[in-house]
């Protein structure tokens, strides 16, 4: 590598560091990261915030802006609230059933819609419950991000690297659907089993909280009947959007920004108000870790660990398999995985070409269940980690980068490891 690449791993390993320990706060190592790799010359304007390969991916700033406002909107509905007190009688205010519920909730509704837009909509809710039932909420918002990092998984439009994956290789909707969606109903029966387990502590609940809960009525909980018909019918509107993307042509960035300023306009809110429900501080983050990992791209880092883990292999189908798998989720798990699976998809695509046969279409699925699982193992691992850490800290529930990641490591072994089976039988 040359000296400007290696300078940019220098760069890129001390601002991880300094979110890992958190020595200083996130958003100011990410930025303080991005402004390093601008200043030697590792990117510049035109990649950082213009390439779409290896820049700021604008379409998930706008996305996330459009889906914020919508979300700060509905908060003042009380949609939130009704949804919370449901959810508690559902459960009987048990603290694992509750949190069950949740995390089955946010799975499926990850598999439609994309995780992001998912957590956006589950946080508020879990936030009510934990509040309301006296239970700590970073073990449920935890569990619930890594519910939709799983449950996103199952299909083309359930997270992003799904999408950019469908686009290289060709494979369709269904394709996704029958080969992804039985491992991930797999993994997360698993996972709740896990949640027993890793979150025990958390499911102490005091039983006067519990019965002040459940002498609740839901419907007393909305305070905006107008204003939820109205949020309710622009979200529609957005969520068809997505699902639709491909047929109307247009990007679910654009489909989500429209929305949320429609919303903004038709709710007769303050502005201002709702503007202060944005997490700014979130988006920056993003806006940091782009530019350094586009700078890591740009300098050819990324690919030269790519190729090299590919050619360890000596072209074996199942060794490259295994190998694509691991150091997938392995990278996944340090840089985000959109630009991860961005530079991978080229290099797979010679592979898949250079086999051959219909079978080489396993590297595709090993690179798709490696990037989306491997988003579990830290807290900046995936967009929906990054979301949810910033909606807890503004909550006055901060999550530390730790405290996510001793989760995350464990669920992401546990669960790329049952993909090593699963595809040995299902393609060899």
């Amino acid at each position: 590598m040359t000296l400007q690449a290696w300078l940019a791993v220098a760069i890129f390993v001390i601002a991880y560091v300094l979110i890992a320990t958190e020595w200083v706060h996130r958003v100011a190592a990410a930025l303080a990261g991005a402004v390093a790799m601008l200043l030697i010359g590792a990117t510049d304007a035109a990649h950082a915030f213009f390439s779409p390969e290896s820049g700021v991916d604008w379409n998930v700033i706008v996305l996330l802006i459009g889906m914020m406002l919508i979300v700060g909107v509905l908060r003042r509905t009380g949609l939130f609230e009704y949804l919370a007190i449901w959810a508690v009688k559902r459960a009987r205010g048990r603290p694992y059933p509750v949190m069950v519920l949740l995390v089955v909730i946010t799975a499926v509704a990850s598999a439609g819609l994309d995780n992001v837009t998912t957590v956006l909509l589950v946080a508020p809710v879990t936030l009510f419950v934990c509040d309301r039932l006296g239970l700590p909420a970073a073990p449920f918002l935890i569990a619930e991000v890594m519910a939709s990092n799983i449950g996103g998984t199952a299909t083309l439009i359930g997270d992003p690297p799904n999408i950019i994956i469908a686009s290289k290789s060709g494979l369709t909707f269904n394709d996704f659907l029958t080969v992804l969606t039985p491992i991930v109903a797999i993994l997360l029966v698993v996972f709740l089993v896990l949640c027993r387990w890793l979150f025990r502590d958390a499911f102490r609940h005091d039983s006067a909280k519990v019965s002040a809960v459940l002498a609740m009525r839901e419907r007393d909980a909305v305070r905006n009947p107008r204003l939820l018909a109205v949020s309710l019918t622009v979200l529609a509107l957005v969520l068809a959007g997505f699902v639709l993307h491909s047929v109307l042509h247009v990007e679910p960035a654009i489909v989500a920004i429209v929305g949320g300023l429609l919303l903004l306009a038709a709710s007769r809110l303050d502005p201002d108000e709702v503007a202060k429900d944005v997490e700014w501080h979130t988006l920056l983050f993003f806006i940091g870790l782009f530019i350094m990992v586009g700078a890591l791209v740009n300098t050819g880092v990324i690919d030269q660990l790519s190729q090299a883990a590919t050619q360890a292999t000596e072209g074996k189908l199942w060794g490259t398999t295994l190998l694509m798998l691991w150091v997938s989720a392995g990278l996944s798990a340090i840089v985000d995985n959109i630009p991860y699976v961005a530079t991978m998809s080229p290099i797979v695509a010679d592979l898949v070409h250079a086999d051959g046969t219909t079978q080489g279409n396993v590297l595709w699925w090993a690179l798709a269940l490696g990037a989306d699982l491997g988003g579990n193992a830290t807290a900046i691992g995936a967009s929906a980690n990054v979301v949810v850490l910033g909606i807890a800290e503004r909550a006055g529930r901060p999550i530390s980068f730790w405290q996510f990641t001793k989760y995350g490591l464990i669920v992401t072994v546990i669960t790329v490891a049952i993909c090593v089976p699963y595809l040995y039988l299902r393609f060899f």
